[in-house]
């Protein structure tokens, strides 16, 4: 049977172990001042091998092009050699087909919308648990919160896990944790038990938004990555939408329990899907996979008598040398222990939360946009049912106008690379542009993803304005709703800026940077729901609106500080300055 190709890395890499030594395969002079009885167990050089012999480490490398097996060997069995392994599933991610890498994006935002219905789909159903309950339902809300601080923990103590052992175990376990967690919330008869149930449905479904940003890194090199994110991002504001839209419609017919019961059905049939499809894409992951397979084929060529493989000693590979190889992968080498790797997870991200001024002003822009994403869970239902006499479906139904402007934002984000390509980066290689234009326009620096965010963020304070002076009944209804698409369209743009510049500025501390935002972002947007009705309601729907709006202003002035002076700002940070 043919052998399949794999990889060599460079010489440098490869050593011969020997008692517990290393020896460098150049190293002739020591070589050479062995022992005859050494030498006769087959060191490098040696022109027959047996399984006496000692084993030469090689690193393997997706790159890597598998050996022949040698002919210089001592063959003492006459069976035949077994099969070579089918090393296809182990490919990079980076090469899979783009179908396969499509159909794993669409998957993982499915997922993402399913887990982000979780979080909106709750609001309705407060009146019916407040009056069975006996609590108000400022009380009740508190589900939510609980929701969301789940949502911010869970992954900093799960990241560290996907890194050990892939996406697809993290991914099915807390799938499992997920639907059961929802069907605690179906069947609970108390306020505690939805309160606990809660937080470990944020927990279980925090991966499938927090770790799908680690799959599309996964699949795609940065260039290649604008699409995948924006659908990413669109998912996760299309599920928050959804929720409430279709759980107002299931709490103004049935008990407030099927609201429950529809996520546990939806939720199953994702995680099943996600188990039964779902492939594994941390690229290390598969990497140690295939040196596990090679190493195991290898180790039964040997006992069936078949002994060594040829390696090229030169770039060119004119002089081979038969060795007894065994592959290693070098992040097995470099991976902490996981009780390591969860105190950094856990501390580094606060630690750049704080000394890092860029992971701050963003995390606290991003933070501010989701906290008034999941104020408006309290906010539209009280402004229309109050100003135009909605009933619960029929407020809630406004929702669908945050799935448009998500969807809306979505289609304008593919393409904005190729906008920003055509009209703005060709223009600037003009030499008659003003001399500031050509200076900073740089479509491939990580301030090239934020062009786009300096005009989009602005409408989540022009949508906040927009919502609060037409917020009176004498306003028709489609009014402020189309606020709603606008400050969805604001919030969208700064989710996406803030995924993409972080990543791109702060390259192997991206996952630390981001978890921060995340973090902030999870927090506060538990928070805002419980002051969301004495705020409209002390203030007037103008008022608190007028006071969002205004605080949306003065932070939509980070991106474009960024713009002008972020390299300037990232060249003084030790971790932005870092390369990839």
């Amino acid at each position: 049977m043919a052998v399949p190709e794999i990889g060599l890395p460079s010489n440098d890499d490869v050593g011969c172990v020997y008692d517990g030594k290393t020896f460098p395969r150049d190293d002739e002079k020591k070589r050479n001042n062995r022992s005859s009885s050494e030498s006769t167990v087959g060191f490098p050089g040696d022109t027959v091998l047996d399984d006496t012999s000692p084993i030469i480490y090689h690193y393997l490398t997706f790159e890597s092009t598998l050996p022949r097996p040698s002919n210089n060997i001592s063959i003492t069995s006459t069976k035949p050699p077994p099969p070579s392994p089918d090393l296809k599933k182990y490919t990079s991610p980076f090469n899979w087909p783009e179908r396969r890498k499509r159909f794993i994006i669409y998957l993982s935002c499915l997922a993402t919308v399913v887990t982000a219905y979780s979080a909106g789909s709750y609001s309705p159903a407060t009146q019916q648990m407040s009056a069975e309950w006996e609590i108000n339902e400022v009380a009740i809300l508190v589900g939510i919160t609980t929701f969301c601080f789940g949502f911010a923990i869970a992954p900093m103590v799960l990241a560290p896990f996907s890194e050990i052992n892939g996406r697809y175990p993290v991914f099915v376990a807390a799938g499992l944790l997920y639907v059961f967690s929802q069907l605690c919330c179906a069947v609970t008869h108390s306020y505690p038990g939805m309160v606990v149930a809660r937080f470990f449905v944020g927990c279980g479904g925090s991966v499938f938004s927090t770790m799908v940003g680690g799959v599309v890194s996964d699949l795609y090199h940065a260039e290649g990555r604008n699409t995948p994110m924006a659908l990413f991002s669109g998912s996760a504001l299309v599920g928050t939408g959804l929720g409430p839209l279709c759980s107002g419609f299931i709490a103004q017919y049935l008990n407030w329990r099927w609201v429950f019961w529809v996520q546990v059905i939806t939720c199953g049939c994702t995680i099943a899907a996600v188990a039964l499809f779902f492939q594994e894409t941390r690229g290390s992951i598969l990497l140690s996979r295939k040196a596990v397979s090679l190493n195991k084929w290898y180790e039964d060529r040997e006992k069936a008598g078949y002994v060594g493989f040829d390696i090229p000693m030169s770039s060119e590979g004119e002089k081979m040398e038969s060795q007894r190889i065994r592959w290693k992968v070098k992040s097995d080498e470099e991976r902490e222990s996981i009780a390591k790797m969860i105190s950094i997870s856990v501390y580094r991200p606060f630690h750049l939360l704080c000394t890092e001024p860029v992971v701050f002003f963003f995390s606290l822009w991003v933070a501010f946009s989701w906290a008034v994403l999941y104020l408006t869970f309290g906010a539209v239902p009280l402004v229309f049912q109050t100003s135009h006499n909605f009933s619960l479906q029929e407020a809630n139904s406004v929702f669908a106008a945050l799935c448009i402007g998500a969807i809306l934002s979505t289609i304008l984000s593919i393409y904005q690379d190729r906008i920003l390509a055509r009209y703005l980066a060709l223009p600037a290689k003009n030499d008659e542009n003003p001399s500031w234009l050509r200076r900073n326009i740089d479509l491939s620096s990580p301030e090239g993803r934020l062009y786009f965010a300096c005009i989009e963020s602005s409408l989540l304070p022009l949508g906040l304005f927009w919502f609060g002076w037409t917020s009176f009944s004498s306003v028709p209804w489609p009014v402020p709703a189309l606020a709603v698409i606008c400050a969805t369209m604001g919030i969208y743009s700064i989710y996406l800026a803030t995924f993409n510049y972080l990543a791109d500025a702060y390259h192997r501390y991206a996952s630390s940077a981001l978890a921060a935002q995340s973090f902030c972002r999870n927090i506060l947007g538990g928070v805002f729901p419980l002051v969301t009705t004495a705020l409209f309601r002390n203030l007037t729907f103008q008022g608190a609106a007028s006071l969002l709006g205004g605080l949306a202003v003065v932070l939509t002035a980070v991106p474009w500080v960024l713009v002008f002076f972020g390299p300037r700002i990232r060249a003084r940070s030790r971790f932005a300055s870092e390369g990839p």
